[in-house]
């Protein structure tokens, strides 16, 4: 079966998704992109542009037998751009989040035209597949205000029918890429491997490692994850008040950073937004602890019997939590294997062939010939 994966946004985890099932899948998946910059304008633009890519495409492969995008593309502009070329192809969208309930920055409103972007995709595609249950949850939770919030012609009415055809199917890992983990007598070390971003709540986390050096805890901090914009202020603050606690700073490559989560011991998350948890599942895997707030995608993440230790409420239960974690490291690290086996079913060997026997079927009902 041939496949063009379209997504416009092509860095971090949509990257590593596109690439993981490209490289895992039985099925011949073409990966149509753009770089990972000006997300607006890729939600508004990036249809032309892979429109003439898919054209050219075509030509040199053949038509596909389905088309998997990702909530960066607006899908209807795409299909219509693309009707006389690409035949009538099976057609997906993958939320990996959707601007509906994405949270605004500091300061600014939220433009819901690109939330309506993404009600139209999915009208559009005959399977929506979302990240998690919790963000599918969400997705319809927060949708029905949008639509009412339209002066006429709202279609909510249309909500049960596109929930109806979408399901839960999670983002893959590459665990193959994992490294053992070195023994280690040394301070334990703290993660965060995340975004460089408002919706990732750096200052909460920075907050509470102040209060372990106030306290006189030993530990070290690896601060990697990517970032799209200037180093926020909050960063640079940290790298002064830590000092030689810090061990890297930085966005690294992928040599240097399956490294990192190596020598990591205890992986935090203060986010305000997650729909998944790519980076802290792969942290996870690599034998880090995890520490994150219980709410959003995070509680369907880990393991039930370890949501006492692992989850918390506020930033007081931040605080506790962390200086547990590292006071008791070797109750910690004993529980990180059973944790790191618990994300084996988010592996590429296990995850490709869901989504290749599900691709499968929707091809089939959907009247196109293999």
């Amino acid at each position: 079966m041939r496949i063009f994966l379209l997504e416009p946004y092509f860095g971090g985890s949509h990257a590593a998704w596109a690439e993981g099932y490209a490289q895992t899948s039985s099925h011949d998946v073409h990966l149509l992109t753009l770089p990972a910059r000006f997300w607006k304008w890729r939600m508004r633009g990036a249809a032309l542009t892979l429109a003439e890519e898919a054209s050219r495409l075509v030509v040199e492969r053949g038509s596909p037998d389905l088309l998997l995008a990702s909530d960066m593309l607006d899908l209807p502009t795409f299909l219509g751009l693309t009707r006389h070329i690409v035949g009538q192809p099976a057609v997906c969208i993958y939320m990996h989040e959707n601007q509906i309930s994405y949270p605004p920055p500091p300061g600014g409103d939220t433009d819901h035209s690109y939330g309506i972007t993404n009600w139209l995709s999915a009208m559009a595609a005959d399977l929506v597949l979302f990240n998690s249950a919790y963000h599918l949850e969400e997705f319809f939770s927060v949708l029905p205000g949008l639509l009412g919030s339209l002066p006429d012609f709202t279609h909510v009415s249309a909500i049960p029918e596109v929930r109806a055809r979408s399901e839960v199917m999670p983002v893959g890992i590459d665990l193959e890429r994992l490294v053992e983990r070195p023994s280690s007598n040394q301070p334990p070390v703290i993660l965060w491997n995340q975004r460089w971003e408002y919706d990732k709540n750096p200052e909460a986390f920075f907050a509470a490692l102040y209060r372990l050096v106030d306290a006189g805890l030993e530990f070290r901090v690896i601060l990697a994850g990517e970032n799209f914009r200037n180093i926020p202020e909050e960063f640079g603050t940290a790298e002064q008040r830590l000092g030689n606690r810090v061990l890297h700073v930085g966005f690294a490559p992928t040599s240097r950073y399956i490294e990192l989560l190596s020598r990591s011991d205890i992986v935090v998350s203060t986010a305000d937004q997650e729909f998944f948890g790519v980076a802290v599942a792969e942290a996870i895997a690599a034998g880090a602890f995890p520490i994150l707030p219980r709410r959003l995608s995070y509680p369907g993440l880990i393991p039930s019997e370890y949501h006492q230790h692992c989850l918390y409420d506020d930033q007081e239960g931040l605080v506790r939590a962390l200086r547990w974690a590292v006071t008791q490291i070797s109750s910690v690290r004993s529980m990180t294997p059973a944790l790191s086996s618990a994300m084996a079913e988010y592996g590429w060997s296990i995850l490709a062939d869901r989504y290749d026997r599900r691709f499968t079927g929707l091809v089939g009902t959907s009247g196109h010939d293999l």
